[in-house]
């Protein structure tokens, strides 16, 4: 993939129905990836979670959101913490997405993205 940086805002550089925004937070579940859409991986660059943070960002800005489908594909795994998030790392949504893009397969793209860390893993993986 080639990547160019700008210190340009992404509002300014592509129209707003362009945009998706991906936040953990959305309501709609991305379904597929539009090489026509400008996704937005809004990320924070600290140790906490905030919850609906992103959300409301994407809200002010008047664009559209989705989240990954780790709920639709993957289910919570039994572990001694009880933790499963759906929030992962910016390097965790870029590799899922172009995981996704070439194989088409989220079972795929979300086994190779989200790390049992989280909490969710594939329906097959579940041990009885």
């Amino acid at each position: 993939f080639q990547m160019d940086t700008t210190p340009e805002s992404y509002l300014d550089l592509f129209p707003l129905d362009a945009i998706v925004y991906l936040t953990p937070d959305s309501e709609n579940v991305l379904q597929d990836v539009d090489p026509n859409k400008v996704y937005v991986l809004g990320g924070l660059v600290d140790e906490s979670i905030h919850k609906q943070l992103t959300l409301r960002r994407a809200r002010e800005q008047s664009l559209q959101t989705a989240r990954l489908p780790i709920r639709e594909y993957m289910v919570k795994a039994h572990n001694s913490r009880n933790y499963h998030s759906e929030t992962l790392a910016i390097n965790q949504v870029f590799d899922i997405l172009s995981t996704y893009y070439e194989t088409r397969s989220w079972p795929v793209a979300l086994k190779a993205g989200v790390s049992s860390g989280k909490g969710y893993v594939l329906p097959e993986v579940v041990e009885q």
